[in-house]
């Protein structure tokens, strides 16, 4: 064989395998810890790199998070002090098999996987200042958040309604896809008329994936992004949200929650336990009711905290611990051309693509992973066909998180009711993509005018992640 020709083939292998090493370097979403695992267990795996030591207490971690809490008293007093108020008696009911919960179907009683949020706006000086700790005013007969049920003998809060107006978007090539616009509305009020000023916004519960990288990002690798004057000019202004740390009393980068409202993974649990199952715990030591509801009060609890310190703990560890699962169709031409038109439209610019954990000697299993989340943990605009008029900390009524999108082409395989976007209106990825607004309204118009063909690549590419 002659030498011009040895050299060319020697070129070319080496580049065949420099992309593919890359591209299956890529396949690992959570560096080490991702795992190989497909169906509706996908989501609830342990770390790949978890030694076999510390899977215990995965395991126990995963029991308090599975298996539903009950009233007081109870036999079971390591899993009583249900409510009185709540909105699910286990956080497996709204993250479904770890996965996204989804907005009442018509007909259902309860949203279960679907939360409201509740405040008013900050009028005065004092109630202004309270949103450096508290990041907004709770609603005066409801607090921050719906409880749609209740134990035996006590009124839930009252009841969530949702009806949908469709909205047509048409393509370039004239292909229409109709959104969902929702309209949310609270009935059956049982603790006296809400305030006229209320703001509301509806949640549905986020995967759970991967939670314990993301709280391992570096603070100034996420601030790396951030631009929020547009300084380059892209028309892309992320910033990050400063939130209230309870366990140092200070402000914090916020990193989750659909506004990035909350510190870290214990204080997210926390929260849920408190607000989503009305249990105590040493960071909110203090049950859901206000002033103007005595249940809680009047009704028997399961302790002082409800949620001990031990618990929450194993709690957080499951949390931190949970893979991401790999990639998959990596090879695919579909996917691969997909993965250019993603960065051509310019997806990329909030959902960054890659980052090193820090080294945390204290969780070696997510110590100094590169991985791929495809988020920046910053705020956007994300236009007025998304806001919901409410604030949280700095976060305005128009600005949410970059969600990650890691794992989301597995959505629909862990539940197949799961939606997307904060209030689950979105049924299809390219429902999602359409919704795009404000600073993302510019990659939205490169999508409208894609060919079919690169339309659908871009979906395969998402449903790779």
């Amino acid at each position: 064989m002659k030498p011009n020709v040895i050299a060319y083939l020697n070129v070319t292998c080496l580049t065949f395998l420099v992309t593919t090493s890359a591209l299956a370097f890529e396949r690992t979403s959570g560096g080490g810890t991702t795992v190989i695992k497909e169906g509706p267990n996908a989501f609830s795996q342990p770390a790949a790199n978890l030694p076999m030591s510390e899977r215990i207490d995965f395991s126990v971690g995963n029991s308090f998070f599975r298996n539903p809490w009950v009233s007081s008293p109870a036999s079971t007093d390591a899993r009583d002090g249900l409510g009185p108020l709540f909105n699910t008696n286990g956080c497996q009911n709204c993250h479904i098999k770890d996965g996204r919960g989804h907005p009442p179907s018509p007909g259902d009683i309860n949203a279960v996987s679907m939360l409201v949020r509740l405040s008013v706006p900050a009028m005065s000086e004092a109630e202004k200042q309270k949103l450096i700790q508290y990041g907004n005013i709770p609603e005066p007969n409801y607090g921050g958040q719906l409880q749609d049920f209740s134990l035996p003998g006590v009124k839930p809060e009252g009841k969530i309604a949702i009806s949908y107006r469709e909205v047509p978007v048409i393509f370039e090539d004239g292909e229409t896809v109709t959104l969902r616009q929702p309209n949310l509305a609270i009935t059956d009020l049982n603790y006296g008329p809400m305030a006229e000023n209320v703001q509301l916004s509806a949640r549905i519960a986020p995967p759970m994936i991967g939670l314990g990288l993301l709280e391992s990002i570096p603070a100034e690798a996420i601030y790396a992004y951030a631009d929020p004057e547009d300084a380059n000019g892209d028309g892309i202004s992320g910033r990050p949200n400063q939130v209230w740390d309870i366990d140092t009393q200070r402000t914090a980068l916020g990193r989750f929650g659909w506004k990035a409202g909350l510190p870290n993974v214990n204080q997210q649990n926390a929260a849920a336990f408190n607000g989503d199952v009305g249990l105590t715990t040493s960071i909110f030591p203090h049950h859901n009711c206000m002033p103007s509801q005595s249940v809680c009060d009047d009704m028997p609890n399961g302790g002082d905290p409800e949620v001990s310190d031990n618990i929450l703990d194993f709690v957080e560890f499951y949390a931190r611990h949970l893979a991401v699962p790999a990639r998959r169709n990596i090879l695919d031409s579909q996917v691969q051309r997909g993965q250019e038109m993603f960065v051509n439209a310019g997806c990329n610019a909030c959902h960054v693509e890659s980052f090193t954990t820090a080294k945390r000697p204290d969780l070696a299993a997510l110590s100094e992973q590169e991985i791929h989340p495809y988020t920046d943990l910053l705020l956007h605009d994300m236009g007025e066909g998304l806001a919901d008029h409410r604030s949280e900390f700095i976060a305005n009524g128009r600005e949410w998180r970059t969600a990650p999108l890691w794992g989301i082409g597995y959505t629909k395989e862990v539940n197949a009711d799961g939606t997307y976007l904060h209030d689950g209106r979105a049924r299809t990825l390219m429902e999602a993509v359409l919704w795009h607004g404000g600073e993302a309204d510019g990659a939205k118009q490169r999508v409208l005018a894609m060919p079919k063909a690169d339309r659908d690549a871009l979906i395969a590419f998402l449903r790779s992640l």
